[in-house]
């Protein structure tokens, strides 16, 4: 890697009009590998009510300062889009096209650009012009009714499958592939729909295929990876704490059966009609140790059984620590960039873009005078306050 690169996407200018959620993670994921990325930020100010200075989903990034309801607002963005490769909005269906800045008036100035549009029900369709957030859209897609506890309301699995996995890092996929076409002999530019709905549907696809062939019941708790066999799920420890387990092949479930001292009474794994009092006896085992016990139990085997760790706690965990899945920078502790490359490996090079904090440096290194131009930003606004905990369950 030469003294200048920083990823396999050195060399790739990304602009991202400012937005909360998947729209600046999936620019923070092109940004982690090397791309050039000059956000987008308004006057007024716009993020995730925290500290700017800790929202690490725009780490590696730059921040410039426009008005686009200015007069030379969208001039200035268009300047920014001819200079680009990708272009990153998440805007409602219509209103990048509305201030001036969409994909027609875009393309117009850059025939070869990829313009990536990221919303959760997607450019048209009956919901295209409807509010949402994650929780919905993995609603409608069947993929929230498939986790929880059948006797239990589906559990929300933070904004994780939406949002993340199946908005931005499909987007991420779309712009790149949209990128390598446009740069293929003969390729042009091309407008990348995003859709969370979409990306969501389609990580769907196994359980899908499953169900076709009569591998999976189409409700919670009943089947081989949602919690319905006793030796793929999470069990209590003496302390409070919890235990993941997953051992699903044979001789991975023979091994967990022996480090639990069950090998002697445990029916057989196939045997559904013992597989409540197969629970029930693993539940008893896992409830007579701590977590801390139990992690040393099974560390050195194949029995696919983990400590469940919380956010805090993950970072130190030997595995993570020597693989060095999470890094600090700028004191905060934060996930390293992902996946790893051997010959162009990414970093975390920038702490996270104040607001029009790099507007006269990227005037000056896109050529975009009217830049230098461009109102300056607002104070941050003061965080938002942490919500009050939740009362502990009486015993």
């Amino acid at each position: 890697m030469t003294a200048t690169q920083h990823g396999p996407l050195t060399g790739v200018r990304v602009v991202e009009l400012a937005g909360i959620g998947p729209g600046p993670y999936a620019a923070m994921v092109l940004a982690d590998l090397g791309a050039d990325v000059v956000r987008v930020d308004r006057p007024s100010g716009a993020g995730l009510g925290i500290d700017p200075a800790r929202d690490i989903t725009n780490r590696n990034k730059r921040s410039v300062t426009v008005d686009l309801k200015s007069a030379d607002g969208p001039q200035t963005v268009l300047d920014l889009a001819e200079r680009a490769d990708i272009v990153i909005e998440g805007l409602r269906p219509g209103v990048a096209e509305r201030l001036g800045v969409g994909p027609g008036a875009c393309l117009a100035r850059n025939p070869l650009l990829v313009y990536g549009r990221m919303t959760g029900w997607g450019q048209d369709g009956p919901l295209a012009q409807r509010a949402g957030h994650d929780i919905g859209y993995i609603a409608i897609t069947g993929v929230l009714g498939m986790i929880g506890s059948p006797d239990e309301p589906p559990a929300i699995p933070a904004n994780l499958v939406g949002d993340y996995a199946g908005g931005s890092l499909y987007l991420v996929i779309g712009v790149l592939a949209a990128l390598h076409h446009a740069r293929s002999p003969g390729g042009a530019g091309q407008v990348v729909d995003a859709a969370i709905v979409d990306g969501t549907a389609h990580l769907s696809s196994m359980i899908h295929g499953m169900l076709a062939a009569g591998a999976w019941q189409d409700r919670r708790g009943a089947n081989l990876l949602d919690g319905g066999c006793p030796f793929y799920g999470v069990y209590e420890t003496a302390d409070g704490g919890h235990m993941a387990v997953g051992a699903l092949e044979p001789q991975f479930y023979a091994e967990f059966i022996a480090l639990l001292g069950l090998q002697d009474e445990a029916p057989e794994q196939g045997d559904m009609a013992r597989w409540g009092e197969l629970r029930e006896a693993v539940a008893a085992r896992f409830k007579a140790r701590t977590r801390a016990e139990w992690t040393e139990i099974f560390a050195p085997s194949d029995a696919c059984t983990a400590p469940v760790l919380s956010l805090r706690e993950a970072p130190t965990h030997p595995h993570l620590a020597a693989r060095g899945t999470f890094t600090e920078h700028a004191g905060i502790v934060q996930p390293a960039p992902a996946p790893r490359f051997s010959a162009t490996p990414g970093s975390v090079r920038r702490p996270p873009a104040l607001p029009g904090a790099h507007t006269a440096e990227v005037a000056a290194d896109w050529a975009v005078p009217r830049l230098a131009e461009a109102p300056a930003p607002a104070p941050a606004p003061a965080p938002a306050p942490a919500p009050a905990p939740a009362p502990a369950p009486r015993k």
